[in-house]
C-alpha cells in the first residue's frame, strides 16, 4: 500500500475500499508531507537542483476545507501506521544513502588522487634507496675483503716485526760486547791538564803511568789521545785521555794499583784512572754513585762492596752474605736505598 497515493476527495485507496480521514490522522499525514518536503528539498540543496515553489493557494475549484472537517471518519488501522513508518525508514534511509555517497566520492577521490601521487614518490623513493643499499653493500663487500687482507698482512708484519726485534737486540748486545772487548786495553786517565800538546802523546803518557805506579818499566802503549769532545776553556775541566795498552796484564796491573791507591798523586797533579767503558756501561755503572756514596758513609767492619762487571753492585759482610744489585733496581729513590742499608746493618 502506497500512502501517498492521495485522491482529489483527500482519501487513501487500500485494497480496494475508501478510507475517510479523521482529524488526528489529517495531522498527522500534514506533518508527513512536511517533512516529506523538508528533506526534499535539502536533498535538491545537495544535489544542486531546483527547488520546488511552494504553493501558495489552492488550485481553482478546489474547497479550501478538508472532507475531513465536515465529516467525522474512522479511525486508521495499525497496518497502515506500521506501514508508514516502514516506508518513511526506507525513503529516508535511501536519502542519506544516496547523499552520503555524494559526499563521500568527492572525498575519496582526492584521498585517491594523493594516495596515488605518495605512492608513487615512495616508489620513487624507495627504488634510490635500493640502489645505494645495493652500492653499500657492493662497497662493505670490498672493505671486508680488504679488511681481510690488511688484517692478514698486519699479522704477517707484526711477526716479522717480533723476529726483527729480537734480531735487533741480539746484533745491539753483540755490538756492545764487541765494543767492550776492544776496549779492555784501554784506560781513562782523568785530571791531567791540558797545558800543552805534549801531555797527551804516547811517551807523556807512558812516562806518566811509570812515575804515579812506580813501575820497573814505561809500559807499551799503541795509542793515546784526548776524548772527543770540544777543547775546555781556561779554568774548566780538562778533558781525560784515553790510552791503549799494548799487553793486557799491563792494564791489568795498572787498574788493580790504581783502585788500591783511589788518589794518585804525580808531582803536582792528583789524577784518578778508571776503565774505558761503552757509554751503555758506563750509564748503567753511573746510576750506583749515590749507593756508592752511602756505602762509604757507613762505619761497618767487615763491610765491603764493589761493582762487577757490567753494572752489578755486590755488597758482602764478613766475606759470607751478600747482596748483589743489578743497575736496574738503581733508579729507585735514594731513600729506600737508604732504608736498605739501614735494615742491613741493624740485621747485622
Amino acid at each position: 500500500i502506497n500512502p501517498r497515493v492521495l485522491h482529489s476527495s483527500g482519501s487513501i485507496c487500500t485494497s480496494g475500499k475508501t478510507l475517510l480521514w479523521t482529524n488526528e490522522c489529517t495531522d498527522k499525514m500534514v506533518i508527513v508531507q512536511q517533512f516529506t518536503t523538508v528533506c526534499g528539498s535539502h536533498r535538491n540543496s545537495r544535489l544542486g537542483l531546483p527547488r520546488p515553489a511552494a504553493h501558495a493557494s489552492s488550485p481553482p475549484g478546489s474547497d479550501s476545507s478538508s472532507p475531513c472537517d465536515s465529516a467525522v471518519m474512522p479511525a486508521a488501522p495499525p497496518d497502515f501506521k506500521e506501514e508508514l513508518l516502514s516506508s518513511l525508514r526506507i525513503d529516508m534511509a535511501a536519502i542519506f544513502k544516496t547523499e552520503l555517497q555524494a559526499a563521500l566520492s568527492e572525498h575519496f577521490t582526492s584521498i585517491k588522487t594523493e594516495l596515488q601521487s605518495v605512492k608513487s614518490e615512495l616508489s620513487g623513493s624507495i627504488t634510490n634507496i635500493q640502489v645505494k643499499v645495493s652500492a653499500l653493500e657492493s662497497t662493505v663487500v670490498e672493505m671486508e675483503t680488504s679488511l681481510s687482507t690488511y688484517s692478514d698482512d698486519i699479522a704477517s708484519l707484526q711477526s716479522k716485526v717480533e723476529l726483527l726485534s729480537a734480531e735487533l737486540l741480539r746484533v745491539d748486545n753483540k755490538c756492545e760486547d764487541l765494543e767492550a772487548r776492544s776496549r779492555r786495553n784501554n784506560i781513562r786517565i782523568i785530571g791531567v791538564p791540558e797545558d800543552s800538546t805534549s801531555s797527551s802523546t804516547m811517551s807523556a803518557v807512558s812516562i806518566l803511568l811509570k812515575e804515579a805506579f812506580q813501575l820497573d818499566k814505561e809500559p807499551i802503549l799503541d795509542r793515546a789521545h784526548r776524548s772527543l769532545q770540544a777543547k775546555p776553556k781556561p779554568g774548566e775541566r780538562p778533558r781525560p785521555i784515553i790510552a791503549r795498552l799494548h799487553y793486557h796484564t799491563d792494564c791489568v796491573d795498572i787498574l788493580r794499583r790504581a783502585r788500591a791507591q783511589q788518589r794518585i798523586k804525580v808531582g803536582d797533579m792528583a789524577i784518578h784512572i778508571f776503565p774505558d767503558h761503552t757509554a751503555k756501561t758506563a750509564r748503567a755503572r753511573a746510576a750506583f754513585n749515590d749507593i756508592r756514596r752511602q756505602l762509604r758513609e757507613i762505619t761497618l767492619p767487615g763491610l765491603r762492596y764493589g761493582l762487577l762487571y757490567p753494572a752489578c753492585l755486590r755488597i758482602t759482610y764478613d766475606g759470607t752474605e751478600r747482596v748483589d744489585l743489578v743497575s736496574s733496581q738503581a733508579v729507585l729513590p735514594s731513600w729506600k736505598w737508604y732504608g736498605l742499608l739501614r735494615s742491613f746493618y741493624l740485621t747485622h
